[in-house]
C-alpha cells in the first residue's frame, strides 16, 4: 500500500510543481495517492479472496479480468467524486471549492490506475489451477 500511495503522490506532486499547478500538488497527497491506497488495497484484498482466488479470476483472459475490475472500480469512484462533490458544500458547512470539484477527475483516474496496475500484478503471479 506505501507503494500505491507513493507512486501517485511523488509523480503527480512532481507534475504540479514543474507546472505551477498548486492544486494538483495538494491533490498528489491528498485525494490521488489516498485514493490510489484505498484502491489497491480493497482490489488486492478481494482478489487475494482470503487465500482462496476464486475461479473465475483465475481462468477469465487477463485482459478481460482486469477490464471488469477496472470499470467497476471506476464507475464506484466516478460516483462517489460527483457525490462528494455536490453533497459536501450542500450538507455541511464546507464551501464548494475546486478542490471539491477535482474529485469527479481525480477519483475515477486514480481508481483506474491502481486497479489495473494492482490486477496485472496480481495476475503475474497467479498460476491457473
Amino acid at each position: 500500500m506505501l507503494t500505491a500511495y507513493a507512486a501517485p503522490a511523488l509523480t503527480a506532486g512532481a507534475a504540479g510543481a514543474v507546472t505551477g499547478q498548486r492544486d494538483l500538488a495538494v491533490a498528489a497527497c491528498t485525494s490521488i495517492a489516498g485514493t490510489s491506497a484505498v484502491v489497491a488495497f480493497l482490489v488486492g484484498t478481494w482478489l487475494r479472496h482470503g487465500g482462496q482466488p476464486r475461479r473465475w479470476t483465475l481462468t477469465s483472459p487477463r485482459g478481460v479480468l482486469t477490464a471488469v475490475l477496472a470499470i467497476t472500480a471506476v464507475g464506484a469512484a466516478a460516483l462517489l467524486g460527483c457525490f462528494t462533490a455536490q453533497w459536501l458544500p450542500a450538507h455541511t458547512p464546507v464551501p464548494a471549492t475546486p478542490w471539491l470539484e477535482r474529485l469527479r477527475v481525480d477519483l475515477p483516474v486514480s481508481a483506474a490506475l491502481a486497479t489495473t496496475i494492482v490486477t496485472l500484478r496480481w495476475r503475474s503471479t497467479t498460476t491457473t489451477a
